[in-house]
């Protein structure tokens, strides 16, 4: 049993190791969209572009293996905070160079990389450094400072852009162009002094971690490893069922997440709501993460109650039916701050309690067996390669049909979720036995539940 080491106590690094990695994670994959909408892009590719970053949180179990092989897990972490923060200071940079759009998303790309590198050394220093006891009991805090990133990120750095934007440098906030570009330049420089100021912190305070219990020794034990996860994966009972049900079931939420904000800012005349960075930045960013929170919390509990297989459907229902209160909003576009803040509400909320499910099914039908750990972030992979998709496709979808038409197309994209849920199988605890109600709060804690909530 790993023993913590006394003087590098797990409040001294936890909260501030996953605040700041979802603060990389949230600005490069959704607060990114809000900059690209700001500085005159086109739906399409705001939309494209943002998602993409996705893919390399996405691939990260296949490189997993080769970042724990070398050095410890704390010299990864450092080493990929001085680079995020090397690259959103860069980034900040290009907007004043030629071919700047180039040379920002290209750095962006080698950002998500490091990032994903991070969030695999930061996982690793917690799971090897503490043991179960203590993982069980910090998990609370760990996913509460996870979502106090989105919270930094989607609430206030993007009100604050919006405030820079207008009262430090008198731009127009209801013109999108490059006149933004001076107000997000400002925005990176202070993540980039954020996460350089984490790096120093966890250079004094996050232990070293230890190696993990099979952990290859070189490229060869590696690559053995992932291929025989592979193989067990596709050998398990009912697989492609599982598969579809844990790529299928975000369908409408992915259709929802970058073209949600957009609708949120662009004006009357194209079927927005035209709310200002600021509004956005306090209904989606602050009021909705925080609903998103409360029903992953409720849901947690509800599913610990009457159990996994009872309530499957029930939540597949509480994460898409809500889905109407775009298209509501889209047809009646209200002006009333209030009003659009309770429909982003409800549905934020229904999200973050049906979304519990999902997850909890990855842990109890999924991942079981030789290779769980593995087996479970395959599942995760899976939804967030439904998030990169249709991310890809929403800004294309969106301007071909406009808004009205195109959360028409949100609700029919709701069916592939029912069906995938209906015939969900099951071959494993349903969640009713003496472990249900770790399982539901582990769910429930768990910051992949809210990654895409932004």
């Amino acid at each position: 049993m790993r023993t913590p080491d006394r003087t590098r106590h797990p409040l001294l690094w936890v909260p501030t190791g996953y605040f700041t990695m979802a603060l990389g994670y949230v600005m490069l994959t959704s607060v990114t969209a809000i900059m690209f909408k700001n500085i005159g892009m086109d739906n399409a590719r705001a939309a494209a572009y943002s998602s993409m970053l996705i893919f390399a949180y996405t691939a990260k179990p296949l490189f997993a293996p080769i970042v724990e092989m070398y050095r410890t897990k704390k010299f990864f972490v450092l080493c990929m905070q001085v680079l995020i923060a090397v690259g959103f200071a860069g980034a900040g940079l290009a907007m004043s160079m030629p071919h700047w759009m180039v040379l920002m998303l290209a750095l962006f790309v080698l950002m998500s990389f490091i990032g994903a590198t991070q969030d695999i050394a930061s996982d690793g220093v917690y799971v090897t450094s503490l043991d179960t006891r203590t993982q069980a009991l910090y998990c609370g805090v760990q996913s509460l400072s996870w979502n106090v990133g989105p919270i930094v990120a989607s609430g206030f750095l993007v009100y604050l852009s919006g405030r820079l934007h207008t009262e430090v440098f008198h731009h127009d906030p209801k013109v999108f162009g490059p006149d933004w570009m001076d107000a997000w330049r400002v925005i990176f420089f202070i993540v980039a002094a954020i996460v350089i100021v984490m790096a120093a912190w966890h250079a004094r305070v996050m232990p070293d971690g230890a190696r993990a219990e099979n952990t290859p020794t070189n490229l060869r034990g590696a690559g053995y490893i992932l291929w025989d996860s592979f193989v067990t994966f596709f050998q398990k009972r009912d697989v492609w069922k599982m598969i579809a049900f844990a790529f299928l079931f975000r369908v409408s939420i992915g259709m929802l997440e970058k073209i949600g904000p957009f609708f949120m800012v662009d004006s009357a005349a194209k079927g927005g709501l035209g709310l200002s960075n600021e509004q956005l930045g306090i209904i989606y960013g602050t009021w909705g993460l925080i609903a998103v929170l409360v029903g992953s919390l409720l849901g947690g509990m509800f599913v610990a109650k009457r159990g996994l297989k009872r309530t499957l459907f029930i939540l597949c229902c509480a994460v898409n039916i809500p889905n109407l209160t775009f298209l509501a909003m889209a047809i009646a576009l209200p002006s009333d701050a209030w009003t659009i803040a309770a429909g982003v509400i409800i549905e934020k909320f229904f999200f973050g309690f049906g979304s519990v499910g999902y997850m909890i099914y990855l842990m109890q039908q999924l991942a079981p067996g030789k290779y769980t750990t593995t087996h479970y972030a395959f599942g995760t992979g899976l939804m967030g390669l439904c998030m990169l998709v249709t991310g890809m496709v929403s800004g294309v979808l969106q301007e071909y049909l406009g808004y009205v038409s195109y959360f028409v197309a949100v609700m029919i994209a709701t069916i592939p979720s029912f069906l995938a849920t209906w015939f969900a199988p099951f071959h494993h605890d349903d969640g009713m036995g003496a472990d249900s109600g770790v399982k539901a709060a582990a769910a429930a804690n768990d910051p992949n539940v809210n990654h895409h909530a932004a």
